[in-house]
């Protein structure tokens, strides 16, 4: 499991000083960016050598308890599952203990153009041994 700590910002909340809900995306984003990078996968590479990317298919999100301004979190990632060209991943956001929000996401891997692409071998065999 993957851990990204990060802090709230007053521009990530709304007028209640809560984290906006879109925000919680834009964590794990980062947090999944992060990921792929410590695997030792550089995505720029990917992308200028075999035309490849990585891109949000679908994502099941549940908000369970607000964030406000100034909390320090983090965001675990887990894989669940690889195939030819696609990842699901488990994403869960916490303060301390307390579990503020949980997804299941999946990603696909296309080429530039939009079509569907395998997922490297290389990079399948990283992301396999990571299934939890």
């Amino acid at each position: 499991m993957h851990k990204f700590s990060l802090r709230v910002y007053y521009e990530d909340t709304d007028l209640a000083g809560i984290v906006y809900y879109a925000n919680y995306l834009k964590f794990i984003e980062r947090a999944r960016t992060e990921f792929i990078r410590e695997l030792g996968v550089d995505q720029t590479q990917i992308r200028e050598q075999l035309g490849v990317v990585f891109a949000v298919r679908r994502v099941a999100a549940d908000y369970l308890v607000a964030a406000k301004f100034d909390d320090q979190l983090v965001v675990e990632t887990s894989v669940r599952q690889v195939s030819g060209a696609r990842i699901g991943l488990k994403q869960e956001v916490l303060r301390g203990d307390a579990r503020l929000f949980s997804s299941d996401v999946t990603l696909v891997s296309l080429m530039d153009s939009g079509k569907p692409a395998r997922i490297p071998a290389d990079i399948r065999r990283i992301l396999t041994e990571k299934i939890t």
